[in-house]
Parts: C-alpha cells; structure tokens; sequence
C-alpha cells in the first residue's frame, strides 16, 4: 500500500489520531489512579495489556484473521514491535506512573512528538518544512507552560516515563514503516499479543505470578475498563499511523493533555493556574492549527521523501 496518501486518507488518519488523543487523555488520567488499586504495577499492567490483546485479537480475526504470506521479516517486525513497544515501556511506564502524578506523566509523555518528528525525519524520510517546525515548537513551548520543568521534582517515577516514552518513539517510527505493508489491527494485535508473553514471562520470573490470585473483584473492573481503554487507543492509533505521517499523528495526541488536565480538576475541584491554563489552551489552538493547515494542503509538505515500504515491503 502506498503511504502517500491522497486528502480523504490522510483526513481519516487525522480523525483517528483526535480519537487517539481522547483515549489517551482519559487513559493517563484513569491509569494514574487505578495502577496504585495494585500491589505491582507491572502486575496490573500485565493484566490490562492481556484484556487489550484478547480485543484486538478477536478484531483482527472479524476483519478476516491474520493474513497469510507476510514472510520472515515482517513476523521479526511484529515480534521487536511486542518487545519495542507492547512490554518493556509498559513496565517502566507503569512502574513511573505509581510514583509519580498523572499531570507530569501526561506531559512527559506527550513530548513524544519531538522525538518521534526528530527519527521521523531521519529515518522515515519525512520533509519537515519551516512551517511544521515552527508549530512543534509551539506545542513543545505549550507543554512546558503546562508544567515547568522548574517546578517538578524530577525523580525516579519520571525518568522511568521518559524513558518508556524513548520506547515508544522508537516504536512509532517502526510502526509506520511496518505499517507500508501489514494491516493495522494485525501490527496492534501482534504488538500486544507478543508484548504480553514477555510480560507473563517477566512475571513469572521474578516470582509475581501469585499475586493474580489475591485480586479482588474492584481490581478485576479497574483491569477490564483500562484494558478496554488500551485497545481503543492502540487500535486507533495504528490505524491513523497506517494513513498519516508519524509526525502528524503524533503532534495531534498531544490534545489528550488538556483532556487529562480537565479531568484532574473536575475530580480534585483544583482548577489549572493562569500560566498552566494558558499552556493547555495554547496546545488546543496550535494542535488544531496545525491539523486544519495540514487538511487544507499542508499535507504536501510533510509526505515522505521516498517509498516507506524498505525491506518489510518485500517477503
């Protein structure tokens, strides 16, 4: 499939992405709550990702099952993609996310943009004009209005976020040229059916197994909804990868830290400073700004250099 893609295409990867972006917000919101209900995060990572990969199996089998033919190098693809992306950065993710607050773990996580536009460029080949630069770096001056590097105590539960992030943007300029060639339920199926064998591994290995018998029915529901949340956003997000840039994807998921922020002070009553407030609607205009450019041409500024399909284009 050819990655250049025409405006319907890239105008239905975008919609994906704001889709993408409210489960996201949501998720880190509900996720920074439920992961202390545990007594391990990795545990109760384990258990979501199981639930998410149970859904996307079952999608991917409605949409005609895993395709055949796909050859040894794109099975490798989809296996570093459970590895990458499905179960290491979950646990460090998730580990970070106990100790530290869902506002400074939204806002971590969403500089993945950065990252993801830097190796975009490098690695996918994507043209990155004054314009697109210029509006990342307003996203990136929004975020920090949102929550000053100043301000945080930087510790352990941070940089176990920013390091999952790291993984994640690896995982996403991956994702995207995997994307060229294998269906996106596919790659998320693969992504987090894969990702949970090495985090049941994981678990049992370090004599953690157990602790799945002592949970109690509160715990179990907490599972279900934020497993359910993870298939929305993995499934969402693959599919807006298979149809849009991996910078554009990725500049759009940065809404989900306003969604985040809104829920934190219905449920806390503690409403954003001026400057904080500013930072979230800042990232709504320039986020939106650059979505609306991008769909009225801007598309054309942002498109590969060449083919993405490279070595997993072949069988």
């Amino acid at each position: 499939m050819d990655l250049k893609v025409g405006r319907r295409q890239f105008a239905t990867g975008v919609s994906l992405a704001l889709g993408t972006a409210l489960i996201s917000g949501v998720a880190v919101f509900l996720n920074g709550q439920a992961v202390r209900q545990f007594p391990d995060a990795t545990v109760f990572t384990t258990l979501k990702n199981g639930v998410a990969a149970a859904v996307l199996l079952c999608a991917a089998a409605a949409a005609g099952g895993l395709p055949r033919g796909l050859g040894a190098r794109r099975w490798i693809g989809l296996l570093a993609l459970g590895l990458v992306g499905g179960s290491i950065p979950f646990v460090l993710f998730f580990n970070g996310l106990a100790a530290a607050s869902a506002p400074a773990a939204a806002v971590i996580h969403k500089t993945l943009f950065i990252w993801v536009a830097i190796l975009a460029v490098v690695l996918l080949r994507e043209r990155i004009g004054p314009w697109v630069i210029g509006a990342l770096g307003v996203l990136l001056a929004a975020q920090l209005m949102i929550q000053s590097p100043a301000e945080v105590a930087w510790g352990g539960g941070e940089s176990l976020i920013a390091l999952a992030t790291g993984f994640w943007a690896i995982e996403t300029v991956f994702a995207r040229r995997l994307l060229a060639s294998v269906p996106s339920l596919t790659a998320g199926a693969a992504r987090m059916g894969f990702g949970l064998i090495v985090l049941i591994g994981y678990l049992a290995v370090s004599g953690r197994l157990g602790m799945l018998g002592t949970l109690g029915a509160a715990q179990w529901a907490w599972v279900l909804g934020t497993g359910l949340l993870l298939a929305g956003y993995v499934g969402t997000w693959y599919a807006a990868l298979q149809r849009a840039p991996a910078t554009v994807v990725t500049a759009v998921l940065t809404l989900g830290a306003p969604v985040t922020a809104l829920l934190q002070a219905a449920t806390t009553g503690n409403f954003p400073a001026p400057v904080p407030l500013v930072g979230q609607l800042v990232t709504l205009a320039a986020a939106g700004g650059l979505v609306a450019w991008f769909l009225r041409g801007g598309r054309q500024q942002i498109q590969p250099v060449g083919g993405l399909h490279g070595d997993f284009g072949r069988a």
